[in-house]
């Protein structure tokens, strides 16, 4: 915003040009004092209501002039560019951001990618594991079927041959 301070003349009856020494305390995100006649600006990353306070480093100009100030406010909202330089190394700042948020998002999908083919290789590693076990298992199950049905067929064998006097 660019602001301008005139005080009363109670002689000419009219707003006169500024004297040397008065000037404004401009507070918008924190407190600065400028002179009479200047310009400020603030960058702000969130859309709302701003609240924007102006108020005179000297009462005694008001008490001589009749307590009386014209502040003329100029206001700009929004991106204003000051001139072709600028504009140019925005730009420039705008593509190295631009290149900077794309490198960035594919760090993001790469991140997401590993993490996925670690979440993977864990739930395969975790169905290879009970597979394993299972195995394991039915081996162990297996192997005692046969020794029981060994163990079965000795007996039967023994007691025919005992029954038919064989041995």
């Amino acid at each position: 915003g660019n602001y301008k301070v005139q005080r009363w003349d109670i002689h000419k009856h009219d707003f006169l040009e500024s004297a040397p020494g008065l000037g404004m305390f401009v507070t918008v995100l924190l407190s600065k004092l400028y002179g009479p006649q200047g310009t400020f600006s603030f960058t702000s990353y969130l859309s709302g209501e701003h609240i924007i306070c102006f108020q005179s480093n000297s009462t005694r100009f008001a008490v001589i002039a009749g307590s009386k100030l014209r502040i003329h406010l100029d206001i700009r909202v929004g991106e204003h560019f000051l001139d072709e330089s600028a504009i140019q190394a925005k730009d420039k700042v705008n593509e190295v951001h631009v290149r900077l948020e794309h490198l960035i998002e594919q760090i993001h999908h790469v991140t997401r990618e590993q993490d996925y083919e670690r979440e993977r290789e864990e739930k395969f590693r975790k169905t290879s594991e009970e597979t394993n076990s299972n195995i394991l298992w039915w081996a162990i199950v297996q192997t005692l079927i046969l020794i029981s049905v060994g163990i079965w067929q000795i007996k039967s064998l023994r007691d025919f041959f005992i029954s038919k006097k064989l041995v």
